[in-house]
């Protein structure tokens, strides 16, 4: 059996620009990346230069980020990043929230929602302990309010552990929700949940490759559906020194993961075929 498709995540190379992220991540052999959008960058013409860069090296968009949802009525520009996506082929629309009243939250989903249903787009929704949905239970809860089939739920392996959620939690989720999640590693026994600017500063900064942390990864890998696929996440301020050449940055995330997953130790179940 092959393995999932690994892509690569935008926090990897923070410094770069769309289209420098794409020429990294073509060069260094992956088949999909993942954008970070800001709609003001993206006018027509520049655009079109990244449809014809992702054209040229091949490469499928897994998700666009971020649509940070604040108190408040819904940003026009969330509607616009979304179009934008839209015109990028992207699979899946990346959304938090900071938002304190959940039904507020829900409702700005629902919109987001029914826009992105026009484009085939999915809506994920990741929890956090630094965002306002802090963990895979208040998540549930949220994506079960809005009930739109094209929202689903954003399991990062980093948030899922260090917000205190569970395998069961994963267990017990419907198999549609999950379509991608976001893979990495962390050391120790992490920041105190309550301090939201340190929970931050390690999902930004202090993530290690797989393998190199202790969080339960081979069994959080086994809840998932099997061949999932995988936005590679490592946002990482060493990774970041060590490797200043964009290329050689995300084809050493790159290995990393695939010698993590060729190990006997990550395995997968086929709970979901």
């Amino acid at each position: 059996m092959s393995g999932p498709l690994l892509s690569l995540a935008s926090g990897v190379i923070p410094e770069a620009t769309p289209l420098e992220l794409i020429e990294a991540a073509g060069a260094a052999g992956y088949q999909a990346v993942g954008l970070w959008i800001e709609p003001e960058r993206f006018t027509p013409g520049y655009l079109l230069d990244v449809r014809n860069a992702l054209s040229d090296q091949g490469l499928r968009v897994l998700d666009s980020e971020v649509v940070w949802l604040k108190p408040g009525l819904l940003d026009p520009q969330h509607l616009c990043m979304l179009d934008i996506s839209a015109e990028l082929g992207a699979e899946h629309v990346l959304v938090v929230s900071s938002d304190p009243d959940m039904s507020a939250t829900a409702d700005k989903l629902t919109q987001l929602c029914d826009h992105a249903r026009h484009h085939s787009l999915r809506v994920v929704l990741e929890f956090g302990a630094f965002t306002e949905v802090r963990n895979l239970e208040q998540a549930r809860q949220v994506i079960e309010r809005v009930g739109r089939p094209n929202l689903g739920m954003l399991i990062d392996a980093l948030h899922w552990h260090r917000s205190g959620s569970t395998l069961e939690q994963i267990h017990q989720l419907p198999t549609d929700w999950l379509t991608y999640a976001q893979l990495c590693d962390a050391g120790g026994a992490g920041p105190d949940m309550d301090d939201r600017a340190a929970v931050r500063l390690e999902a930004v900064d202090y993530r290690l490759l797989p393998g190199d942390g202790g969080l339960p990864l081979q069994e959080w890998l086994q809840a998932l559906p099997a061949q999932l696929s995988l936005s590679l996440e490592i946002r990482s301020l060493s990774l970041r020194a060590a490797y200043p050449d964009f290329t050689e940055r995300a084809r050493v995330v790159l290995h990393a993961a695939q010698a993590w997953l060729g190990t006997s130790k990550a395995v997968r179940t086929e709970r979901f075929c």
